[in-house]
């Protein structure tokens, strides 16, 4: 009997695990088959997890690294580097545009009031960090020691030193080039380890999604019902809608062709959170679905995952302005376009990893005034949003890979 396909397998592991969570969310928390159960799926969701993460670090940095190598060979990086940071600009500014439309005409939050959370505010204290002192910890962040960032698996510090370090390969020609060689043979096999982990998706995605549907708060849903329907609406527009839009406007691509070639991705950001942990997936599916060069790939692709975030742009700058409704503040222009701005920076700093957007987002609230302990309020809704809002991060690396493919190297890289 033949298996389905990779594709068929993580969709089917996708629902079951939908539907076992609400399952075992039925029988409460109490029951000894709901313990026993969520307790193995979080040892496999784990597991899966720490594979991902295990291989993280090595494809980045050669895929960085061999990706530059390439394109400075034919003279391109330079345009590949600014489109792709104007493409990441351009994609975030559509996504907290779209929010704050949704925020101003909906209004979530108008009908409630701050005293109603008032316990769970109280048993947070959220960490205060000004947005000068941000901005000089991510840029301190950025020149780490290369063996502590590999260490310590601190991607952006290992994308920055794996730009350097191509740079370097292509300066100094051929006497380097037993390194660039011994590179690529490296991020082969990690591909291969790739394909492997990939195997075991199925059922780690069924973990995962087993273990998240179970333990959601039903009553806190109920309670903050119209942000949570604004904020998914406003990121299933963006997701669904307006970056196929982007694709199809630049390189002539269905939404289903792409849908098709990135579904392995999309599912796995949904499941884990965390866009860092999904990038071995989702440069696996740039390259063997999507057909993005190896080059763009390894370097649109891995920066992305470090800066490129839509989908918790959306939801920060979303997030403010219900906070705002809730403490009975009518944000002016000047202000939301303050929002705008910090969202953006924060978005860029957030760490790729799960809820990473509420560690930023105090800095949001903090530049109109806003009182940060309202973010204990988010806290019981955060980690199921989060799963949508990394799916449209992670979409919105393989788009921005696509279009700069398209935009800079179709009249450079031959036709396969």
């Amino acid at each position: 009997m033949r298996l389905p396909s990779l594709n068929a397998q993580i969709l089917l592991g996708a629902l079951f695990g939908i539907v076992g969570g609400l399952y075992f969310h039925t029988l409460g928390s109490a029951s000894g088959i709901t313990h026993g159960s969520l307790y193995a799926a979080d040892l496999v969701g784990t597991l899966f997890i720490d594979l991902l993460k295990m291989i993280l670090i090595p494809l980045v940095f050669c895929s960085i690294t061999v990706g530059i190598a390439n394109l400075r060979q034919q003279q391109q990086i330079h345009r590949v580097w600014v489109t792709t940071l104007l493409f990441f600009v351009f994609s975030m500014a559509v996504a907290m545009s779209l929010a704050l439309m949704a925020g101003n005409y909906f209004k979530p939050g108008s009908g409630l009031h701050l005293a109603m959370f008032e316990h769970a505010m109280q048993n947070f204290e959220a960490k205060q960090l000004p947005l000068p002192a941000f901005i000089a910890q991510f840029l301190h962040g950025l020149f780490l020691n290369p063996f502590a960032a590999l260490a310590q698996a601190n991607v952006l510090s290992v994308v920055v030193f794996a730009i350097i370090l191509g740079v370097a390969l292509v300066v100094g020609g051929e006497r380097f080039n037993n390194i660039r060689v011994l590179l690529e043979e490296v991020l082969a096999v990690t591909m291969l380890i790739v394909v492997w982990v990939m195997r075991l998706a199925p059922v780690g995605i069924m973990a995962l999604l087993i273990k998240l549907v179970a333990v959601q708060d039903a009553a806190m849903l109920g309670t903050l019902f119209k942000f949570v329907t604004v904020v998914v609406g406003t990121l299933l527009l963006h997701g669904a809608v307006l970056l196929p839009l982007i694709l199809y406007l630049v390189t002539g691509k269905s939404p289903l062709w792409f849908w098709s070639g990135a579904r392995e991705a999309l599912i796995t950001a949904f499941a884990t959170s965390s866009s860092s942990a999904t990038l071995p997936v989702t440069l696996r599916c740039a390259t063997n679905n999507l057909q993005v060069k190896p080059e763009v790939a390894g370097f649109v692709i891995p920066l992305g995952a470090t800066i490129n975030m839509d989908g918790t742009a959306l939801y920060e700058a979303a997030a403010a302005l219900f906070i705002a409704n809730l403490v009975g503040i009518e944000l002016s222009l000047a202000q939301q376009i303050i929002v705008f701005f910090i969202a953006m920076i924060a978005a860029m700093g957030a760490p790729g990893i799960p809820s990473a957007g509420m560690v930023t987002m105090v800095l949001v609230l903090q530049s109109v005034g806003l009182p940060a302990e309202a973010i204990a309020i988010l806290l019981p809704i955060d980690r199921l949003l989060d799963t949508l809002r990394t799916a449209v991060n992670v979409e919105g690396d393989m788009v921005g890979s696509l279009v700069v493919q398209k935009l800079v190297m179709k009249r450079v890289l031959p036709t396969a």
